[in-house]
């Protein structure tokens, strides 16, 4: 078991280091290969944070543990909001004008009531994970072609985006950029795969489903590169980017990787995630705009109160979770 559990962490390590490492070799690349700061600040960088995720969602839904990869991407979203953006407002609060974010809290919240509404029947089909596919696909073209659209028109003053933009690497070399990108290809996968096979091995020992096990400890453990990311931007008075990270790996965690289990191994699915984890998914999302964004002078504030709410709700969820184990 001592193994296991070392395998799990050292995997979980290697996951996010991997996927961070992957963005950092295909950013630079498209850069070297003449692909504009913005586009690949909106693309690459933006999905990068929810690399792990997917990976582990394709890999689990490939082993036939669809439950794991519906677990971490519901485990993640709560992850994101409660933990993630509570402890994050607890270390700073955060004052946000974007209106790239301001569009996406409405469209994060409807996205997720989607989500709720299609594991309602218990159930992931074929279909349900290609129209999460395709908006994945949508939401990424029609983001792209606003942006570019406004540029062309004016300068782009979005805070948002133009710290998206300075993500972008700058200055490495075609070699460095293919063999990073080489790194996180090769990594990425293996780290996935013994994430996978060490927490169900972990969750069968001590009695855990598979939807639980993704739901906590992989959910967590692939939230913290956005918990550094949101700190780290907090650091460099970048508040925008601080939730923006939140707000869109919260999209990409429903359409791009909710979506896997639904193309790899569609039918049925622990009720659990209908009937208490969607839910509580959608609670904190819809707690997230009534709590966390009353206007202050043309912006959005989440001050300390606010993220100690947020994170007391993310206690109470893992305190559900583990007190309904031990009945």
């Amino acid at each position: 078991m001592l193994v296991q559990i070392i395998i799990l962490l050292g995997s979980l390590v290697a996951l996010v280091w991997s996927a961070d490492k992957f963005v950092f070799g295909a950013s630079s690349l498209a850069r070297n290969l003449g692909v504009t700061p913005m586009v690949i600040g909106l693309t690459i960088v933006a999905m990068g944070s929810s690399a792990p995720e997917m990976m582990v969602a394709g890999t689990a839904s490939f082993q036939g543990n669809p439950d794991t990869a519906v677990g971490n991407a519901i485990g993640s979203n709560i992850t994101n909001i409660a933990l993630v953006l509570g402890i994050t407002a607890l270390f700073q609060p955060l004052i946000v004008s974007s209106k790239t974010i301001k569009r996406e809290i409405p469209l994060v919240l409807a996205i997720t009531a989607l989500a709720y509404a299609m594991l309602f029947d218990h159930e992931l089909s074929f279909i349900e994970g290609l129209i999460l596919m395709i908006g994945f696909a949508t939401y990424i073209i029609t983001l792209l072609l606003i942006t570019l659209k406004r540029r062309k028109e004016h300068p782009i003053d979005d805070p948002m985006i133009l710290e998206a933009e300075q993500e972008v690497p700058e200055g490495v070399s075609l070699g460095s950029s293919i063999l990073w990108l080489v790194v996180g290809i090769i990594v990425l996968p293996l780290s996935a795969n013994f994430l996978v096979d060490s927490s169900v091995f972990i969750a069968k020992a001590f009695g855990i489903s598979d939807l639980v096990i993704g739901l906590t400890i992989i959910a967590i453990g692939t939230s913290l590169p956005e918990l550094a990311a949101s700190i780290m931007s907090l650091i460099k008075k970048e508040d925008d980017l601080a939730l923006g990270n939140i707000i869109g790996s919260n999209i990409f965690n429903i359409l791009a990787v909710l979506s896997l289990p639904g193309l790899i191994a569609p039918g049925a699915i622990d009720a659990h995630a209908a009937t208490r984890d969607a839910p509580y998914m959608l609670g904190v999302t819809l707690l997230l705009i009534l709590l966390c964004f009353s206007r202050q002078r043309g912006a959005f504030r989440v001050g300390r109160t606010k993220g100690g709410i947020l994170l007391g709700c993310f206690i109470a969820y893992q305190y559900i979770l583990f007190s309904q184990l031990s009945h």
